[in-house]
């Protein structure tokens, strides 16, 4: 084993640690979302309380998801948050990542979200729609 002084361990230490910064800074940079649309939806029910509808409103997301011009999606409920800027009150979130905008008017009329529409639409008494892409 060779041996090391004092002074190249603490160089080496640096150096790794320049290194490791390096490396965390590029894969920060890589989380942004860049040329891409996304397509964020909130679902109220008509029946807040209702379990079978929540399933069936889960159910038909997921049938949803099938869609292939969707490039990754996220089914949510609200956190656990208390602050008075968070909105709480929706049953579900549904986030869509598409390509670009021709995907997501593709998407639109694709059959299976038509089915989707057609199947759950009774569920909801409410739907906002935020649809945004790169600043």
């Amino acid at each position: 084993m060779k041996k090391t002084t004092r002074r190249q361990f603490l160089s080496n230490s640096t150096l790794a640690a320049v290194a490791g910064s390096t490396i965390f800074a590029t894969n920060m940079k890589e989380k942004e979302l860049k040329n891409i649309f996304v397509h964020h939806v909130y679902f109220w029910l008509n029946n807040p309380d209702s379990k079978a509808d929540l399933d069936k409103l889960k159910e038909g997301l997921t049938k949803l998801s099938k869609v292939t011009t969707i490039k990754q999606f996220h089914m949510g409920k609200p956190a656990d948050t208390n602050r008075d800027v968070i909105e709480t009150s929706y049953a579900i979130s549904w986030l869509c990542m598409f390509d670009n905008a021709a995907d997501q008017a593709s998407y639109q009329t694709d059959p299976i979200h038509l089915k989707f529409v057609e199947d759950c639409s009774s569920l909801w008494k409410k739907v906002i729609v935020y649809d945004s892409v790169d600043v």
